[in-house]
């Protein structure tokens, strides 16, 4: 039988890219979308091209009436699910001083209420059909260092791999390995005068992850080849949490000095 794989915020950038990379590996495919339909059914188009099986489902994650939903219509067309990737999520950023409640909320419905019930509702399934399965959560680099305008969007992606570990406990029992990524800077398609740009200087790689990349890392955590990875969080960007030395430091780190001379 064919592994189902859910993957929500599938319509465009990491999602889309991983619902991708997931059907071109063996799995039938459930993408989620909440706004984007058009890019839905393009991701579902790609799919199918591939000879794999993939339906697409509204909603909104942030509510549970919706995720609720969402799974009443997947379990009528699949039945069982092997994978799911809780992708959705929002960026946003304000100063402390200036943050609104309306985006403290978007934030944490999507992304954190988002997760933690699409974890809940996926996992029921997976011990009811008593046979292993793999949740994978995006979190961010941000969980490990601290940007200015963050304050929301950085503690949410925190929360989010905290609570990959607890479901990791709670979870392993059935044999549902519950994992999270933390992707830094991912080119989504940013225009070339974003001044987003103006960050890969500060990147020892000295560049953006693709989409790509990040999916083929999902593809290898749910295979069988990492069964014995549970809870895992697992940075993806490039060095950017490290500290990053100036050109000139890094002049003088490498003196003659450095080696005794």
């Amino acid at each position: 039988m064919n592994k189902i794989a859910l993957v929500t915020g599938a319509s465009k950038g990491i999602g889309q890219a991983i619902a991708i990379e997931l059907a071109a590996n063996g799995y039938d495919v459930a993408i989620n979308y909440n706004r984007s339909e058009a890019s839905a059914l393009e991701t579902k188009k790609i799919i199918e091209g591939m000879g794999r099986r993939a339906e697409v489902y509204q909603a909104d994650v942030g509510d549970v009436a919706s995720i609720e939903r969402m799974f009443d219509h997947f379990t009528a067309d699949f039945s069982t699910i092997d994978c799911l990737v809780n992708n959705a999520g929002v960026s946003m950023f304000a100063p402390i001083l200036e943050a609104r409640e309306e985006m403290w909320d978007t934030i944490n419905n999507i992304d954190w209420k988002g997760t933690y019930f699409c974890t809940q509702h996926a996992a029921r399934l997976m011990v009811a059909q008593q046979k292993p399965g793999v949740i994978i959560n995006i979190s961010s680099n941000q969980k490990e260092s601290c940007w200015p305008t963050a304050s929301i969007y950085g503690p949410v992606k925190a929360a989010i791999a905290k609570f990959s570990e607890h479901a990791a406990i709670e979870l392993a029992r059935y044999g549902i390995r519950v994992l999270s990524i933390a992707p830094g800077y991912t080119d989504v398609g940013w225009p070339v005068d974003d001044p987003i740009h103006d960050a890969k200087q500060k990147i020892p790689s000295r560049r953006f992850a693709t989409p790509e990349e990040i999916a083929r890392v999902v593809r290898h955590l749910v295979s069988d080849d990492f069964a014995y990875m549970v809870g895992t969080s697992l940075v993806i960007d490039g060095g950017a949490v490290l500290p990053v030395l100036t050109e000139t430091d890094m002049d003088t780190s490498w003196s003659s000095t450095a080696f005794g001379e």
